[in-house]
């Protein structure tokens, strides 16, 4: 399964997963946990333990070092 990830004000990437794969998954494609971004397709959140089932995503990072 081939997902476009735009991970929010850091670019865009294109993932190649398994067929099974979840937004936890995603997440860690583009090199974070899912405890450290959240998962959008349509402007919505989406569980992280949920089968992915778009083929474009927005990934939004929730915690910044400071």
């Amino acid at each position: 399964m081939n997902v476009t990830a735009e991970v929010v004000g850091e670019g865009t990437e294109h993932l190649s997963l398994d067929d099974d794969a979840t937004y936890a998954d995603v997440c860690r494609a583009t090199g974070y946990s899912p405890h450290e971004v959240t998962v959008l397709v349509d402007g919505s959140p989406v569980p992280e333990d949920a089968p992915v089932e778009a083929s474009e995503v927005q990934v939004i990072r929730l915690i910044k070092g400071g």
